[in-house]
């Protein structure tokens, strides 16, 4: 712009001294109209130059945000790897642990699993006495007798049960099945037999008797049951082939039923 004014001000001193002829005039004019161009272009340039400036603050803006994305990314994962290395150590400290501190551990184990099986045991008792009460509801309470008499060695051989007294117990439902050929609960009495004699460790009698349910009444409530009480018998034993059988073929006989689900479970224990 500087350029322009100097250039405008010979002119007007050539034209007021008369000294400058026509054709100087026009070159000045002609160095004028290039000036003009210049300035044009580099105004041009330089506001191409400011827009190229808030691209880049934008891109380097954005750039600047995925850096720190990035890096929060990076401190995820270390801190997951510090989590995973912690639990490497934690299990790594876990194996040099002595032999009978992990024997004290796993008979802790075993006595809880020992004890919520006997929880269990306890609710499907009552769930049975329950069921049993509710058939004599729905039939209009008209049990009377014999068969009331009957039904009631079944109903003291569970409450026995649920005592702990297993002798007593089996002895009640024993009377029961004898007295009652052809009776709905005889499955269910056999079933707690099996289960007098798992709860006393005499595992090979509880097989037997477990077995006699599974045999003679396949499409009953208890049968899965027996089963899989076969199945835990036979582990308690150590005999871990017949319990991955017997674990295989409750799935396959009784998919649908909550043993199977328990049955699932156990054989990812027993390898």
């Amino acid at each position: 712009m500087k350029t322009l004014w100097l250039l405008s001000g010979c002119l007007v001193a050539a034209l007021t001294a008369g000294c400058a002829s026509t054709g100087s005039v026009e070159a000045v004019r002609r160095d004028i109209d290039e000036s003009k161009n210049r300035i044009y272009n580099l105004e041009k340039d330089l506001s191409t130059a400011r827009e190229g400036e808030k691209t880049f603050k934008s891109d380097f803006a954005a750039l600047r945000k995925g850096d720190a994305d990035l890096q929060a990314n990076i401190d995820s994962l270390k801190s997951d790897l510090q989590v995973m290395a912690g639990k490497l150590e934690d299990q790594g400290l876990a194996s040099k642990k002595p032999a009978e501190e992990l024997a004290r551990y796993r008979e802790d184990t075993d006595r809880r699993i020992v004890a919520l099986e006997d929880r269990i045991v306890k609710l499907q008792v009552a769930l049975d006495e329950l069921n049993k009460r509710m058939k004599e509801v729905a039939q209009g309470g008209t049990a009377t007798g014999k068969d009331s008499a009957s039904d009631s060695l079944y109903l003291k051989g569970l409450e026995a049960f649920k005592a702990g007294d297993m002798p007593s117990a089996r002895t009640q439902l024993t009377s029961f099945i004898e007295k009652n050929a052809g009776h709905d609960l005889i499955p269910n009495a056999r079933y707690w037999i099996g289960e007098t004699y798992y709860g006393e460790k005499n595992y090979e009698q509880a097989i037997l008797e477990f077995q006699e349910v599974v045999k003679q009444y396949p499409k009953k409530e208890k049968a899965p049951a027996a089963m899989l009480k076969q199945a835990l018998s036979f582990k308690a034993l150590k005999d871990l082939k017949s319990t991955h059988y017997l674990l295989k073929r409750l799935i396959a006989d009784y998919p649908k039923s909550d043993e199977a689900k328990k049955a699932k479970v156990l054989l990812k224990e027993v390898k």
